[in-house]
């Protein structure tokens, strides 16, 4: 029989780039990235204010008529049997009631061996999470502020357990259209289990994230700063290689310093011909680099890049992501404007 003692293995394929802040909440895929501009750029960019349609899964208050009748489907290979992949539609009704958005994510951790505490096969099993969510926008009267809220139902299957919870974003942005600076502040999946695997409520992951972008003036470069997980200040741990050995056998245990755990916070990207036919994309996310980097090797972990093609009205994206010397990803994304 299925143990709980197994649910851990599922989360484990969610959790590997969230570290410290990983184990300790339900529904771990909310926090994957949603697109491969997103994932180019480093992930969680909460500042662009465009025709990206996905870009509203990771702050509402970017919901905007430009996004009208723009449809989009993403599609990533994680690691062994695991995908998972987005789509998300934008509509506007009218220039008074502004656009509405819907957007869907799920994750598909292909099929695994049950076995009995003797060992014993007791036939395969599989684990599967999707969340829907419906958003709006609206603009502060006489400023230049915009505000916006997601609202998601999330459903997770695990074996033969199945929880079923609920959560909302709230963001803010703000659009400074003289100097091309965007600012933003986003708090992400504030909810609840509605019904838990095996009867234990569990925290879902609670992020603040703050952002600030700029178009480099008579240079084709849109810059992107964010700072990720500021509801916590230390999101770092020790890295057990990296323990100073004693001459008597005894190990001192890695201190983080004060700056190296700031920077962890730190996510930086930067977008060449942003808004045109063809764009390229590249990133760093620093707390990635630091947890997943390999002692004494380089391994370029943390690194991402990506580009875009428009044809017509379709537009093509793609990113790589550099996890570690044995793990990278890939997605790619199709947007289709409907007009």
């Amino acid at each position: 029989m299925f143990k709980h003692r197994y649910i851990p293995l599922f989360l484990l394929f969610t959790t590997l780039c969230f570290s410290q802040i990983g184990g300790k909440y339900t529904y771990q895929f909310l926090n994957l990235v949603t697109s491969p501009r997103q994932a180019a750029l480093g992930g969680k960019i909460v500042t662009l204010y465009d025709y990206d349609v996905n870009q509203a899964i990771y702050n509402p208050a970017t919901i905007n008529p430009e996004m009208d009748n723009h449809l989009t489907a993403n599609y990533g290979s994680y690691y062994g049997e695991v995908t998972y992949g987005t789509a998300a539609y934008a509509y506007t009704w009218d220039r008074r009631t502004q656009t509405f958005h819907v957007g869907v994510n799920y994750v598909d951790y292909g099929t695994f061996e049950g076995r009995d505490e003797m060992g014993m096969l007791t036939g395969d099993f599989t684990g599967s999470e999707i969340a829907l969510s419906l958003g709006y926008a609206w603009n502060i009267p006489y400023t230049d502020i915009y505000m916006g809220a997601n609202f998601k139902m999330i459903s997770s299957t695990l074996e033969s357990y199945n929880s079923f919870g609920v959560a909302a974003d709230i963001g803010a942005i703000y659009i400074d259209d003289y100097n091309d600076i965007n600012i933003a502040l986003v708090i992400r999946n504030a909810g609840t289990q509605i019904s838990t695997y095996a009867g234990q409520y569990e925290p879902l992951p609670l992020e603040i994230i703050a952002g600030i972008s700029q178009e480099v003036e008579n240079v084709p470069i849109r810059w992107h700063l964010t700072l990720e997980n500021l509801q916590q200040w230390n999101i770092s741990f020790s890295n057990p290689n990296r323990a100073e050995q004693g001459i008597d056998g005894s190990s001192t245990e890695e201190k983080v310093s004060f700056f190296n755990n700031a920077l962890r916070h730190v996510i930086v990207g930067a977008e060449l011909f942003p808004g045109k036919g063809f764009n390229l994309r590249a990133g760093y996310n620093f707390r990635r680099g630091q947890e997943l980097s390999i002692t004494d090797k380089r391994s370029f972990s943390g690194i991402s890049v990506g580009m875009s093609v428009r044809f017509n009205k379709l537009r093509f994206d793609y990113s790589y992501s550099r996890y570690t010397l044995a793990a990278n990803t890939s997605l790619f994304g199709l947007t289709i404007n409907l007009q």
